[in-house]
């Protein structure tokens, strides 16, 4: 039995249903064929007859949609007051639904459970007996291990930078990629750096002889809402200005006043610092009302939609559960741990070789500019 089971196309691409109508036919049966998750209520799908959305009144009355069976056997049936003409054609489009396109790439943490189970557990196994829980916990661990520089789980959050010059991270934060805000005109994305030269400490309030103040209900120290150098920061102008730039309108200017000039400032772009302790974003004053792309990376636990594994890594996944679960044992002779140790750097480096996706016509255009020569 092929993997795709008895799924359709129409299901992949459309997530519908048609149905040729005999004379007068008033009910139409949803089957899984066609919907993986039979719709619950009338409301999550649309209903065209022969390319005309039809009213809901024609098939909503008296709660005539009704689902039966279980399982794969599940069916939501259908009717409309009154019966089609014969040769109608009647689709059902579900509206509610997120799309999963691509999802045949990747396989679920829950099928790799079971499939570890059943293949390294048991009776004349590598593994005599061990709990699913304790697989499920290691399974966890090299999912997030692997999120941080084998899987392709870069993610991105979008967001327009408002006055306060201050975004929270997105939820599922683990670590940067890239900052970047976007050309209005153009779309492209200018890329922010970090800034090394400022932060937001904490700003402990004090009175007149400069003793330190405290809360007088809990004796926590008293602090200001915002720190000098990022009220100072956020106000001056020339932060990520061109100022620090060597645009061609002030190389007049700037001939033979630049030298030590410190390269990573150098830039018209912006910057930007993470202040870690709050979970906020701070920007530079030029990057106000511009919309600013954030790519991360996270773990890959944050939703169960995205507790996948890559079927490339898919390999990497079991040696390392399997490493994990000899390690742990007790009574388990250290040359099988060495040896599912090996088997599991040899399947990871394997896993990154295939996640990288090197094409030659990719990288052939890529190194055809490499051959210029640049000037310092």
């Amino acid at each position: 039995m092929g993997l795709l089971g008895t799924t359709t196309e129409q299901s992949y691409y459309s997530q519908s249903q048609s149905f040729t109508a005999t004379n007068n036919q008033t009910a139409f049966i949803l089957t899984k064929t066609f919907f993986p998750t039979i719709p619950a209520l009338i409301t999550d799908f649309d209903v065209f007859v022969n390319g005309t959305l039809a009213s809901r009144t024609a098939y909503d009355a008296n709660n005539s949609y009704v689902i039966s069976g279980s399982g794969v056997n599940q069916i939501g049936t259908l009717t409309f007051d009154a019966g089609q003409t014969l040769g109608a054609i009647v689709l059902v489009v579900e509206n509610q639904a997120a799309e999963a396109y691509g999802s045949y790439q990747f396989v679920s943490l829950d099928d790799i459970i079971s499939n570890f189970i059943i293949s390294y557990v048991g009776a004349e196994k590598i593994i005599n007996r061990v709990r699913r829980a304790d697989v499920a916990f290691h399974a966890q661990r090299a999912l997030q291990e692997f999120s941080y520089d084998t899987f392709k789980c870069k993610k991105t959050f979008e967001v327009e930078i408002p006055p306060t010059l201050i975004i929270p991270l997105p939820q599922d934060y683990v670590n940067k990629v890239k900052f970047s805000w976007v050309e209005k005109d153009t779309g492209i994305e200018r890329i922010l750096y970090p800034s090394r030269s400022t932060s937001n400490p904490r700003s402990i309030l004090q009175d007149s002889n400069y003793n330190l103040l405290f809360d007088t209900s809990t004796g926590a120290l008293l602090e200001s809402f915002e720190s000098t150098p990022w009220t100072k920061y956020k106000s001056s102008s020339n932060v990520g200005s061109s100022n620090n730039s060597s645009s061609d309108e002030q190389a007049g200017s700037l001939i033979g006043q630049r030298y030590g000039i410190d390269a990573e400032s150098a830039q018209a772009n912006g910057f930007y610092y993470i202040d870690e302790l709050r979970g906020n974003v701070h920007f530079g004053s030029n990057i106000s009302g511009q919309t600013v792309i954030i790519k991360y990376i996270s773990d890959s636990l944050g939703t169960d939609a995205e507790m996948v594994v890559h079927k490339f890594a898919e390999e990497a996944m079991y040696k390392y559960i399997a490493h994990a679960v000899l390690a742990t044992k007790s009574n388990v002779p250290e040359y099988l741990v060495n040896r599912f140790k090996k088997e599991k750097f040899a399947s990871t480096r394997t896993a990154k070789l295939r996640l990288s996706s090197l094409k030659l016509e990719e990288l052939t255009q890529v190194m055809r500019g490499k051959s210029k020569h640049i000037k310092h």
